[in-house]
């Protein structure tokens, strides 16, 4: 029975999904999509990519499914989140190599990203990262802006007490285990701030991030959608912290 439909504009993926239809198969990731990208690794060119169209068609078809998944169950926690469509979240499979040494032309993964302004929103947000033994669930700020980082850090300061009940949390620590990841810190504390603060190792931060990892075996069970709903749902509270620093 087929559970849905993927139709294709230029530049456009549209996502139906039958009135009725049983999702259970759009709760996880099938295992040729995982097999689709292990061989894109492996014949990262053009002429490849172009004769096994069809194989991408149909992962990048099972990826929208699951993406569709997780914005129905991350709405139920986080209601902006169901506003979103598949094309606000999941990111192009060609790679940007005009200022790269690395000219491969496609990502070996696939992506999305969901926050309430869609994948392109300079806002906090959820992201899930799809790759043959690299899969993950992440969230937080990657990149701030230097004026979103300075309000971060002055809200982390100001309200550390917060900060930390965010983070000490069980179900955030049983999530994340290794913490707040700071894509790079400062060496010297950032102006304004002494060494001495005991935010000191979050000020020194340029971003903030968790993340969750999933083997594959994890993503080809039924409930993978959920798990990552699941993950999303354990960093919420540090998205909106986040997101109310900057407004």
């Amino acid at each position: 029975m087929k559970l849905f439909l993927l139709s294709k504009e230029p530049g456009n993926w549209f996502l139906f999904i039958w009135p009725g239809a049983d999702h259970k198969h759009l709760n996880m990731i099938s295992k040729s999509s995982l097999q689709y990208l292990d061989e894109l690794r492996k014949n990262n060119h053009k002429n490849w990519f172009e004769e096994n169209r069809g194989k991408y068609e149909t992962a990048r078809t099972d990826f929208s499914a699951f993406v569709e998944a997780i914005i129905r169950k991350t709405a139920k926690f986080d209601e902006p989140i169901g506003h979103l469509t598949t094309k606000d979240c999941i990111f192009r499979i060609n790679r940007d190599v005009r200022f790269s040494k690395d000219k491969t032309p496609y990502k070996v993964n696939m992506a999305a990203a969901f926050s309430a302004g869609g994948k392109k929103a300079p806002v906090a947000g959820y992201y899930f990262h799809l790759e043959p033994g690299k899969s993950f669930a992440g969230g937080g700020f990657y990149t701030p802006a230097p004026d979103q980082l300075s309000k971060i850090r002055q809200e982390i300061d100001y309200n550390f007490s917060d900060w930390e009940k965010i983070i000490h949390q069980k179900t955030f620590q049983r999530h994340f285990s290794s913490g707040i990841e700071g894509n790079g810190s400062l060496v010297r504390p950032p102006k304004g701030y002494e060494e001495s603060n005991p935010a000191i190792n979050f000020l020194k931060m340029k971003g903030f991030i968790v993340t969750q990892y999933f083997s594959d075996d994890q993503l080809l069970q039924t409930k993978a959608a959920q798990d990552v709903a699941d993950s999303f749902k354990a960093m919420k509270p540090l998205i909106e912290f986040l997101n109310q620093a900057i407004e």
